[in-house]
């Protein structure tokens, strides 16, 4: 019997490596193609920083993703390795039919349904409060992502507003939210696992709180911010075009870092019962596994993504991209700190058409939008079922009640 548990593990864990590889090669792309569409970055520069900071991000902020996914989507069901081998193979089968089809398979949606139908197939009971949470998110996130980009489109094409003091503005806005990024790195309160650089910075000096916020929380954000606004608008004041690239490819590397610690959920989650309950492992080990398989996907597999993804955003232009990408990050935040697994895909693409409507034009087709949102509900809905059947075939194979 343990040897038998043992090989499932084995095979669990390389089901993740491969799921996490995926993610690497496919997932964490988008954040770095407006910059090599804007030629900010060379193809093969971006593939290399993208599998660092996707990695960072994978170590320092997946935990919260990977909690979701391995335990909160069904109640009263262990994940054991064979489901969770299960799972993976149903996840990772979307997104390979996906790649070779050119049909936008979401990595969320699929684990997320995947997990669910293995989590019921064990015997596991809906949480339908979960769902409701992810379901109210991810209905959010088309509308919030491109009102938000409409807003920072418009701003950047507004004449009153010189790009000496717009772009600097927005640098301000996201670099004043990265002062406040959860980091499990970062020594944090007792009774918490994360805290970001402003609330490390109050915990060292304390001081009396305002309306619940410390005064040298808002000191470093306002530092974090005006450093920004400085150096871009230097920038920008030599040159516009080369200011704009420079907070371009920051951008993709903050979205890039954000991604990673969205993404590798998908492929930890799954594992999460057998390294923390069953080999008694700290929630790191498993996070750095599949740092791992996204650093390696990313340096080995996206570079072929890039190219074309980049091509794409060459048509959109920096300015525009950088409307889409500033959502990005915004709502990949928010999704980190809630728990929340998202679809990348689901919000450049909302981000793109919200700053095409800025322009007078979405620069997608409602065909294409069409197409988009009925494979991301028939990915959700399929997974579910063939999760369940994969793992319910399985263990009967196997002889496993």
């Amino acid at each position: 019997m343990a040897a038998t548990f043992y090989v499932l593990a084995v095979l669990a864990t390389l089901s993740g490596l491969g799921m996490a590889w995926a993610l690497g090669a496919n997932s964490n792309s988008p954040p770095f193609a407006p910059a090599i569409g804007a030629n900010a970055i060379s193809t093969m520069r971006a593939a290399f920083v993208i599998g660092i900071l996707a990695a960072l991000g994978a170590v320092t902020q997946g935990g919260a993703i990977s909690e979701t996914v391995g335990a909160d989507l069904t109640i009263g069901a262990q994940i054991t390795p064979l489901a969770a081998t299960a799972g993976l193979l149903t996840a990772a089968g979307f997104m390979t039919f996906g790649v070779y089809t050119g049909y936008p398979v979401p990595a969320a949606f699929a684990t997320t349904g995947a997990m669910v139908g293995v989590g019921l197939s064990l015997g596991g009971d809906p949480a339908f409060g979960t769902y409701r949470r992810l379901g109210q998110f991810w209905l959010l996130v088309p509308p919030v992502s491109g009102g938000m980009a409409y807003g920072t489109a418009t701003l950047l094409r507004r004449d009153d507003i010189p790009e000496t003091v717009g772009v600097p503005l927005l640098a301000a806005v996201v670099f004043g939210i990265v002062a406040n990024v959860q980091l499990g790195v970062i020594p944090s309160p007792p009774g918490t696992d994360q805290n970001s650089l402003a609330g490390f910075a109050s915990m060292l000096v304390e001081l009396p709180t305002v309306g619940g916020v410390g005064p040298m929380e808002l000191l470093v954000t306002a530092a974090f911010a005006v450093g920004a606004f400085l150096v871009i608008r230097r920038r920008t004041q030599r040159s516009a075009e080369r200011g704009i690239r420079t907070f371009l490819v920051v951008l993709g590397g903050i979205v890039a870092f954000s991604s990673g610690g969205s993404q590798v959920g998908l492929a930890t989650g799954p594992l999460q019962a057998l390294f923390v309950e069953d080999l008694g492992l700290d929630v790191i080990v498993l996070l750095s596994l599949g740092a791992v398989g996204i650093l390696a996907g990313a340096w080995m597999g996206s570079p072929r993504l890039l190219q074309a993804t980049s091509r794409e955003y060459a048509q959109l232009g920096a300015r525009r991209s950088i409307a889409a990408l500033v959502p990005g990050f915004i709502i990949a935040q928010v999704a980190i700190a809630l728990g929340i697994p998202i679809s990348f895909n689901n919000i450049i693409i909302s981000g793109v058409i919200g700053g095409g409507l800025a322009a007078g034009s979405a620069g997608v087709s409602r065909r294409k939008i069409g197409v988009t949102v009925a494979f991301w509900l028939i990915t959700l809905s399929m997974s579910v079922a063939i999760g369940y059947g994969l793992y319910a075939a399985f263990s009967t194979a196997l002889g496993i009640a």
